[in-house]
């Protein structure tokens, strides 16, 4: 168990929102301006859709009963979309094989960290996998606009230090997510339904 615990944290918002911004400082940095605003809208499409669907639950019971479902898993949804498109960057300049080899090792990641939503018991089985599913569309959907010839002048290694940079901040405790969906939730569906919020915040993740 302490080992899944470990393992999700990888996915923590505090590291992987960090990292979606390296990755699009990175393209920016070697004028990718291409890459960079189909990332930014392709990670950021995929970060309103979790939330959209998280606020949706909280705020008006919107979800689908039948699968326990309640909002698309955001660790395992930023997980696919980051894992994938960092192994396809940081392989850039070896041979096609190895540049496969590193994507589905993001792929195996990311399949890893949803496993760890499920083992911990924070999400059903159809979040998890929803949001493992909804992440490789959109990091598959960037790899594939970023045709394999297309050359980002920007040296992969950059982005390796970045990367490793960060790992600080696994130690940070977590950004309070769930209070911003709450309060979002409330915002939006009025104060007279807080207290029907607070409960039905209470159980989700």
């Amino acid at each position: 168990m302490i080992f899944w615990a470990a393992l999700t944290k990888l996915a923590d918002t505090n590291f992987t929102m960090p990292l979606a911004a390296l990755l699009a400082v990175w393209l920016a940095s070697a004028r990718a301006w291409k890459p960079f605003f189909q990332w930014s809208f392709l990670f950021g499409s995929g970060i309103f859709l979790v939330v959209a669907t998280k606020v949706a639950y909280v705020g008006w019971g919107l979800g689908i009963a039948a699968v326990d479902f309640k909002g698309f898993s955001g660790h395992a949804m930023r997980a696919a979309t980051l894992a994938p498109p960092v192994a396809y960057f940081l392989t850039q300049g070896q041979a096609f094989r190895v540049r496969q080899i590193g994507v589905l090792l993001g792929v195996g990641f990311a399949i890893a960290i949803c496993i760890s939503r499920l083992v911990l018991g924070v999400h059903s089985v159809s979040e998890a996998i929803s949001g493992l599913l909804l992440g490789l569309v959109i990091s598959f959907s960037f790899i594939v606009l970023c045709n394999p010839r297309t050359v980002i002048t920007s040296n992969p290694r950059l982005l390796a230090i970045g990367l490793i940079a960060l790992l600080p901040v696994l130690t940070v405790k977590p950004a309070p997510t769930s209070d911003w969906i709450e309060k979002t939730a409330i915002h939006l569906a009025g104060e007279e339904h807080a207290e029907e919020i607070k409960t039905r915040a209470g159980t989700q993740h």
